[in-house]
């Protein structure tokens, strides 16, 4: 048992190190996203974490784009701090007004939420081949009881958004969704019934968008579009 507690507690403490060393980066970066527009193969969308941007994910779009794809920003998300709704609705907009189709999403956290409303309730669903979220709150999280902020209770398992989403099984086997064995925000874990669920033998939230097997994801789902 002190094992388990001890390994957790690593777990733990090198999550919140990843995402503070990455928060950093992101805020001192200066990569133009249009970058990362070129490419023939299958296009990407990002879509970051509730308060990330684009840039917490760049190692993950700067390897995709690597191979080929086009990896597309969303610059209206900001720190994806808006309801699943209206965040869900600027991405299906974008997907419009750019024309893009068979796209593959890359989302972390919040971001497979609006992923996944984009694909069933958002009205872009047509345009999305599927979907790759990591550590993403499908059931929600019982933490979000106790959070102040608006922006972070509307994880609450009860949210009307998440009960709706929970509702929508059909575009489930169009999704992965990879995570760890223990993640400090999500205690519920990231399964999700009719998807392809990959879970990581380690723990995180954060840091697990640095494992191997997240891109080996990535770039399997992306390449099946091109087959």
């Amino acid at each position: 048992m002190i094992r388990s507690a001890l390994r957790t507690l690593g777990w733990w403490a090198r999550d919140y190190a990843y995402a503070l060393v990455w928060q950093v980066r992101a805020f001192v970066s200066r990569t133009d996203p249009h970058d990362f527009l070129s490419g023939d193969r299958s296009p990407i969308v990002v879509l970051p974490g509730v308060y990330e941007t684009w840039r917490f994910l760049e190692p993950l779009i700067r390897r995709l784009h690597d191979d080929g794809h086009p990896v597309h920003v969303i610059d209206p998300l900001g720190r994806n701090d808006r309801s699943v709704p209206v965040a869900a609705r600027l991405v299906a907009d974008y997907l419009e007004a750019n024309g893009l189709g068979d796209v593959v999403l890359l989302a972390h956290s919040k971001g497979g939420l609006v992923g996944k409303y984009v694909m069933s309730l958002g009205g872009g669903g047509a345009r999305i081949s599927g979907m790759l979220a990591v550590a993403a709150p499908f059931a929600g999280s019982r933490y979000a009881r106790l959070m102040l902020l608006p922006s972070l209770r509307i994880f609450t398992p009860d949210d009307p958004t998440i009960l709706a989403l929970s509702r929508e099984a059909t575009v489930n086997p169009r999704i992965v969704s990879v995570y760890g064995r223990f993640d400090p925000h999500i205690p519920g874990g990231s399964r999700l019934d009719g998807a392809k669920n990959v879970e990581l033998d380690t723990g995180g939230h954060f840091r697990i968008l640095a494992h191997p097997r997240v891109f080996a994801e990535a770039q399997l789902l992306a390449d099946g579009r091109d087959a």
